[in-house]
C-alpha cells in the first residue's frame, strides 16, 4: 500500500493520538532515539517502530502511536531500499563504518557482467546476518559481542529478495547503486558482503536509504523539523495500514459481543485462517479477526474491549 500526504489522517483527540507517523529518519540518530523524540512530542508512553534502521541509514521509519502499536504484527513486512555498494574492500561490519579487514583490486567488470552477478541474489536465498547486528547469540545481541572483539557463529536465514535492480555502476570508483525490495529480516549489508565475495574482490555497504516499510513510502513521511512544528503532524489513520486485508463491518447488535471477545458469524467467501479487519457499525476500526474453518470470525485483537 502506498500512502501519500493527501490521504485522511486520524481524528483522535490530541492528548490520545492513535495511528502511524512515518518519519524520514536522518543519518546520525538511532531508531530508538526517534521513538524517544516522538514519545516526548506527543506525550505518549506507547510508541513502537516498524523495523530498526542503523544510525547511518536514512528513510522510512514507521512509528505506531498509542493503541496502534498492537497493529504492528499485522502490517506488510516487505521493505524497499536504494543503496550504494563499495567493491574492493571488506570490513568487520559489512559497511563503511567498520574496520577495513582487507582491500583487493577490482576485476574488470562491465555493467552487463555486474548485472549477471546479481542474478543469484534474487528470489528466495539464504543469508548470514552481519557480525554487527541485533541477532541474539546466547542471550546477547551479536553487536554487543562484536564490540568486545568476539566473533559469533551466525546461522544463515531464509529471506526473499523480490526485486534487485542495478541502477548505476562506476568502474573507476568501484561503486554500484542498487534498488532492492525484500522481505523482513533481509540485511542489505550482507548482500553487499556476499556480492563482493562472489566477485572475488570484497564489498561493503556505502550508503542506504529505505524507501518503503510496512506498506508506507517516503511520500507519507515527515522530517524531524516537521515533527517539532506546531501543531505536531497528525498521525495517519490506522485503517490506512490495513488496506491489504478484507474488511468486515459489524451489525449494531454484534458490537457488544465483539468487545467481549466472542466469535461471530463471518462472510462465507473468506478463506480459512484469513486475517480480517473488523469495523464497527460506523466504519471505525474495531479490531482484527481470523476466519475459522466453520465460517466464524475468531477475535485476535479487540479495541475498546469490555470485561
Amino acid at each position: 500500500m502506498t500512502s501519500s500526504g493527501s490521504q485522511p489522517r486520524a481524528t483522535q483527540q490530541a492528548r490520545t493520538p492513535c495511528g502511524f507517523l512515518i518519519l524520514d529518519k536522518p543519518a546520525g540518530i538511532t531508531s530508538h532515539g526517534c521513538v524517544t523524540r516522538v514519545r516526548r512530542r506527543y506525550g505518549l508512553k506507547r510508541v513502537g517502530h516498524g523495523g530498526t534502521l542503523d544510525p547511518a541509514v536514512t528513510g522510512v521509519l514507521p512509528l505506531a502511536l498509542g493503541s496502534a502499536t498492537r497493529l504492528l504484527p499485522y502490517l506488510d513486512g516487505a521493505k524497499a531500499y536504494r543503496g550504494v555498494i563499495q567493491l574492493g574492500l571488506t570490513t568487520d561490519s559489512d559497511d563503511l563504518s567498520g574496520t577495513v579487514l582487507r582491500r583487493q583490486l577490482l576485476p574488470p567488470l562491465s555493467r552487463q557482467e555486474l548485472a549477471a552477478a546479481l542474478a543469484p541474489f534474487r528470489g528466495p536465498i539464504l543469508q548470514r546476518p552481519p557480525q554487527v547486528s541485533a541477532v541474539h547469540v546466547q542471550g546477547e545481541r551479536a553487536y554487543t559481542r562484536a564490540r568486545r572483539g568476539e566473533h559469533s557463529d551466525l546461522q544463515e536465514r531464509a529471506v526473499m529478495v523480490e526485486r534487485l535492480d542495478l541502477l548505476g555502476w562506476e568502474p573507476s570508483s568501484g561503486r554500484l547503486e542498487l534498488e532492492v525490495r525484500c522481505s523482513a529480516g533481509t540485511y542489505i549489508r550482507s548482500l553487499a558482503r556476499d556480492l563482493g565475495e562472489a566477485l572475488g574482490c570484497g564489498g561493503a555497504l556505502a550508503e542506504l536509504r529505505r524507501t518503503e516499510a510496512l506498506g508506507f513510502t517516503l511520500s507519507a513521511a515527515v522530517n524531524l523539523e516537521e515533527l517539532e512544528a506546531e501543531p505536531p503532524p497528525p498521525p495517519l489513520a490506522p485503517l490506512l495500514a490495513l488496506a491489504h486485508y478484507p474488511a468486515f463491518t459489524l451489525e449494531p447488535g454484534d458490537l457488544v459481543s465483539w468487545r467481549c471477545g466472542r466469535r461471530l458469524a463471518g462472510p462465507s467467501h473468506l478463506s480459512e485462517h484469513q486475517v480480517v479487519v473488523v469495523l464497527d457499525p460506523d466504519g471505525n476500526l474495531a479490531g482484527m479477526a481470523r476466519a475459522m474453518p466453520d465460517g466464524w470470525l475468531q477475535p485476535r485483537l479487540v479495541l475498546e474491549a469490555m470485561g
